[in-house]
């Protein structure tokens, strides 16, 4: 799988090892950035990770910031992007089950780089279940077009 990541300053770190995690997995990694700690703005590397996976020159994306929810809310702003906030294998899980999440949005302040890790080799290994999620997430596209 090709997988996008990017992350804003608080996030860099983080980041990078979640890439050398897909790599080590077997992925193929797209670094969008930040490729050093100095102050950027989180919705640059949430538009480019989000445009990487709905033009198809990433399958899925990763995105780090301090928490997770503005990089996620950025994203979210690029049409066909599902980025969701998880902070265990549980939430990790579910959005890729019933939500077809595309990017995974994770907080370097909020969980530690083991758990960063296991989650997102849940969120990678895990496929959409489909079935009565297909048509929920046909409403969040079709959201989409209304806007």
């Amino acid at each position: 799988m090709r997988v996008a990541f990017g992350a804003d300053h608080a996030g860099w770190e983080l980041k990078n090892a979640l890439a050398d995690a897909a790599r080590a997995a077997g992925h193929e990694v797209v670094d969008l950035g930040a490729h050093d700690g100095g102050s950027v703005d989180y919705p640059d590397f949430g538009a480019a990770v989000g445009r990487a996976v709905t033009t198809g020159e990433a399958d899925r994306g990763v995105l780090v910031c301090g928490t997770g929810i503005g990089i996620s809310i950025a994203a979210n702003k690029v049409a066909g992007v599902r980025a969701a906030v998880a902070h265990d294998d549980f939430t990790a899980r579910y959005s890729r089950l019933h939500n077809d999440a595309n990017v995974l949005c994770l907080g370097s302040r909020v969980v530690g780089p083991g758990v960063a890790e296991a989650v997102l080799a849940t969120f990678l290994a895990t496929a959409f279940e489909g079935g009565r999620h297909a048509r929920r997430v046909e409403k969040i596209a079709e959201l989409e077009e209304q806007s």
